[in-house]
């Protein structure tokens, strides 16, 4: 008896710990700001696929040229995949179909891009598209622009 309640005081303990690193780590990449709720999907077929796989929960953050995208559940600190902003075509936008709308966020719009040759998309809320097309439009002078 001693032992089950102190396997389970042990395992609630780890449980505990692993949300509090959990919360730690996402307050950690927020807290240099410029960060939004963006999911993503990374070398997808040209015909666009409403199943809902492939999507994966995220955070992203402007860091100068680039965007830097974190998975949610990850304990890793450095991000998942850097997206240069001078290697990033947006090829359309479009909203969650079938699935996908139980997949995402319920706000989300998805913006397909290719990026140094990769097809992805992105999805996240109408506000943080607006800000995420500026920053793409707003490249240093002599840098390409590439959004349709």
């Amino acid at each position: 008896m001693v032992l089950a309640l102190t396997v389970c005081g042990i395992v609630v303990a780890l449980v505990v710990v692993g949300l509090f690193l959990f919360g730690l780590r996402r307050r950690l990449i927020q807290r240099s700001g410029g960060t939004f709720d963006c999911s993503l999907r990374w070398d997808v077929p040209e015909r666009a696929d409403a199943s809902g796989k492939g999507w994966s929960y995220g955070v992203a953050r402007y860091n100068g040229d680039s965007v830097e995208w974190y998975r949610v559940f990850s304990y890793a600190y450095r991000p998942r995949r850097v997206l240069e902003r001078d290697r990033i075509e947006v090829a359309g936008r479009r909203l969650p179909e079938g699935e996908e709308e139980l997949a995402l966020l319920s706000d989300a719009v998805i913006l397909t891009c290719v990026h140094r040759g990769t097809r992805l998309e992105l999805a996240m809320s109408e506000d943080a598209l607006t800000g995420f097309l500026a920053w793409l439009e707003a490249a240093p002078p002599g840098q390409r622009v590439n959004v349709a």
